[in-house]
């Protein structure tokens, strides 16, 4: 989820109201506050539990609420979690700490730690290409004794990693795109969910193609996904959140205000993303067909 923010700094819930529910009319299973894109870095802890709150009874249709753990500290976040699982979240996903480039025993003893503190469910995020440590198989294999670390958020751009993860522990971990321009190829290697980017400005074709992969509806959804894709690029820029605020801000769910020390998006560069954005409403393709919830995407309807 986005944090929309007005221009005075504070959140701005009715705008945040509007696009959650927006993407619960199209169909998403579940939502991850105070993420990258939720600018985890400007958030205070009780503004993220103030969304939580909020999106846990302001929902048109209830759906787990994820809250994301991106601390420097090992105590900070096991505060954090317990503070998320005492406010109603549902899981939490877990980066490595921050600040310090932890080594392999101590992410896994960093990790092992806020498991022992919660009873909530555990996304671990892989992401070694933005926050420099990678979680290895090897790691995957100490953390698979804690029954409550239960899915990773793969990131780390290699789709190969899918299949590496299924050999070694089968359904073990459920496994979650985090990159949006991988998606439709580690979904057609298996993996269980997507936690998007480009969701938050285009919900209904993000979850399409999520449905119509996992009925095996390749062709169908390798459609929608080439439409997408110059669009899905905007997710893996170091400007990721201006960019999707942006494309959010202009199909109607958003809004371009961030907090320092991001800046608003200007000059050429803003030319240059609005030239992808409207190219991308201007041919959106129809996709009512695989959201009704009375035309449900089964694979026996290939």
């Amino acid at each position: 989820m986005l944090t929309p923010f007005k221009p005075d700094d504070s959140i701005d819930f009715n705008l945040f109201a509007l696009n959650l529910n927006a993407q619960l009319d199209a169909g998403i299973d579940a939502c991850v506050l105070g993420g990258s894109l939720g600018e985890a870095s400007t958030l205070q802890r009780e503004e993220v539990m103030e969304l939580l709150q909020f999106a846990k009874q302001n929902m048109n249709r209830q759906i787990p609420v994820i809250v994301n753990i991106a601390e420097g500290a090992t105590d900070a976040a096991i505060a954090l979690a317990d503070e998320a699982e005492k406010n109603g979240a549902d899981g939490l996903m877990l980066l490595p700490p921050l600040k310090y480039k932890a080594d392999d025993r101590e992410t896994v003893e960093y990790f092992k730690k806020v498991a022992a503190n919660t009873s909530l469910p555990i996304m671990i995020y892989n992401n070694p290409v933005d926050y420099k440590i990678e979680v290895t198989l090897n790691m995957f294999e100490e953390l698979s004794s804690v029954p409550t670390i239960q899915a990773v958020k793969e990131s780390t751009r290699d789709v190969s990693n899918v299949t590496r993860m299924r050999n070694r522990f089968g359904d073990r971990f459920n496994i979650l795109c985090g990159v949006d321009t991988l998606a439709l190829e580690e979904l057609a290697l298996g993996a269980d969910g997507w936690v998007a980017g480009l969701v938050d400005a285009f919900p209904a074709e993000t979850v399409a193609i999520f449905r119509l992969m996992k009925a095996g509806r390749y062709n169908e959804a390798l459609q929608i996904y080439r439409w997408f894709l110059p669009v899905l690029e905007l997710d893996i820029h170091p400007k990721l959140v201006q960019y999707i605020k942006l494309a959010a801000t202009q199909t109607g769910i958003g809004s371009e205000q961030v907090r320092a020390p991001r800046l608003k998006i200007e000059g050429e560069e803003r030319k240059r993303v609005l030239a992808i954005i409207h190219k991308a409403i201007e041919t959106r393709p129809d996709v009512s067909a695989y959201l009704s919830p009375a035309k449900k995407v089964h694979a026996e309807q290939v």
